[in-house]
């Protein structure tokens, strides 16, 4: 179910298709169009790879159960909503098993030898997966949605239900956190690179 890939591409998204059929098949259609939106927004929005499947189900079985109640063209919204609060539900769940168990959880990586460039990536991927889980909440939705997602502040806007100024607030505010703690991921040397 994971997606190999990173891909900041969002697919096509047709609310029109979805009006037509039963509901199995508008459920069907809607996961077949939005799956890797979900994973995605789940794993950035700080869901640890060895959960983000588990929680991509979540998002799911709620959306089946109240998939009546979601108006037509509204669907991104809902997931995107679902998904928030799924991710802040495991990221409380983890945070509570290292509480208990005083030990820290972390992915291992796939120990089998790969190229240099998938090396790369999946460090890449990890140090913006620390940047991503250290802004706060609310930026952090915004920040995703327009950088990584490519949404219009308008498209947040009404995904998030907030007001298109306190979109353009939250995003200016995350990108200086995003700016802060790459400056100090960089004085720890935990990044290359002068910007």
């Amino acid at each position: 179910m994971s997606p190999e890939q990173y891909s900041f591409a969002t697919p096509d998204f047709e609310p029109r298709e979805l009006a037509l059929g039963s509901a199995e098949e508008r459920l069907n259609l809607l996961v077949e169009q939005q799956l890797d939106f979900v994973w995605r927004s789940l794993r950035r929005l700080g869901v640890p790879l060895s959960g983000v499947d588990d929680a991509t189900q979540q998002v799911w079985l709620i959306v089946a159960r109240k998939l009546p109640e979601i108006t037509l063209g509204s669907e991104r919204a809902f997931l995107f909503g679902t998904a928030l609060r799924v991710a802040s539900d495991a990221r409380r769940r983890i945070a509570r098993q290292r509480e208990v168990s005083g030990l820290e959880s972390f992915d291992h990586a796939d120990p089998t030898p790969r190229a240099d460039e998938i090396i790369d990536q999946r460090k890449a991927r990890s140090v913006l997966d620390e940047i991503l889980d250290s802004l706060s909440d609310d930026t952090r939705a915004v920040f995703i949605l327009y950088e990584l997602e490519e949404q219009t502040a308008a498209e947040i806007a009404a995904l998030l239900g907030i007001p298109p100024g306190t979109v353009a607030s939250r995003l200016r505010r995350a990108r200086i956190e995003f700016e802060q703690i790459v400056k100090r991921l960089k004085a720890r040397g935990q990044i290359e690179g002068s910007r």
